[in-house]
């Protein structure tokens, strides 16, 4: 991974605030931004995260919180991206993973906007926080289950 950034897309309001996107108006979703070496990890590993660590079957929802902005989305910077996304979609329907069909959408990217500083590392800077102990703490724990050799920080248990 070469950086990962938190921030909003999807929507139509240019340079959008937390406090727009939260009012459910925007058509932005919080996404990351990820830029990755190709060489390092593959766009198709990538989505393989993407699809275990969050839930890609509600509509506008991840656990509690609700509202289109938490819809599950991948913006696509090209065509062989979104081939990509599509097929893994269609394998994943295929293999029957959910029990639920998939609703993720598959759209072009347009422009992404940064969130607030305090937003950045998140996690890192908010562990012991109840959201973090029970909604983040166990989605690393599965993707360190699942896919621990990809992580930057394997060797610290």
């Amino acid at each position: 991974m070469v950086s990962v950034e938190a921030g909003y897309s999807g929507g139509e309001l240019p340079n959008p605030t937390y406090e727009d996107v939260c009012t459910d108006k925007t058509g932005h979703a919080e996404v990351v931004q990820i830029t990755f070496d190709p060489t390092v990890i593959s766009y198709r590993q990538l989505l393989e995260v993407f699809f275990e660590v969050h839930d890609p079957t509600t509509p506008n929802r991840q656990g509690d919180d609700v509202g289109t902005q938490y819809r599950s989305i991948i913006l696509y910077h090209d065509e062989l991206q979104k081939k990509i996304a599509e097929e893994t979609i269609a394998q994943l329907e295929e293999g029957k993973k959910y029990g639920a069909p998939i609703v993720t959408e598959v759209v072009p990217f347009k422009a992404f906007y940064r969130a607030e500083s305090y937003h950045q590392g998140y996690y890192e800077k908010n562990r012991e926080r109840p959201y973090c102990k029970y909604v983040i703490t166990p989605k690393v724990a599965k993707f360190m289950a699942h896919f621990g050799g990809l992580s930057k920080d394997r060797d610290q248990g």
